[in-house]
């Protein structure tokens, strides 16, 4: 089981260029394991897309549909006082946006604080050297 990032769930939902890496990588390891919140992230990544004209209502409702099917089937990690605790340090030492903090502390408890022990997916740069930093190893995703 990996932890997911929502940068890495969206190409899951939409076409992107990432699309079949992403796909590939669930294929093989299907367990996901998410922030509580991803799902929200994830729903506020389309309807940027939505707005931007880079989705129509036929592709919204058929991104819908397919994070609904992976919300159904994936673990998350729910909101908790030492998640949050967690995401504020993370926030001292690492340039990260507030969610993006939350998604590493829900990783950092979800690996029992032993950030070796689970790999992380995620295409966000920020949050890849900020959990590489932490000891996380990232899922490549290219790898069989």
């Amino acid at each position: 089981m990996k932890f997911w990032d929502a940068s890495a769930i969206v190409p899951l939902l939409v076409a992107e260029s990432t699309t079949q890496r992403m796909q590939a990588l669930a294929r093989r390891d299907p367990d996901m394991l998410v922030w509580w919140g991803s799902e929200v992230e994830c729903v506020s990544a389309l309807a940027r897309l939505e707005r931007a004209g880079a989705l129509d209502p036929a592709g919204i409702a058929l991104a819908s549909d397919r994070l609904k099917e992976l919300a159904d089937g994936w673990h998350e990690i729910e909101p908790s006082e030492i998640v949050r605790e967690s995401a504020v340090r993370f926030l001292r030492v690492h340039p990260l946006r507030a969610a993006d903090a939350l998604q590493l502390a829900a990783a950092f408890i979800a690996a029992e604080r032993r950030p070796p022990t689970l790999q992380v997916v995620t295409l966000d740069d920020r949050l890849a050297e900020a959990a590489r930093k932490e000891g996380f190893a990232l899922a490549d995703p290219t790898a069989s």
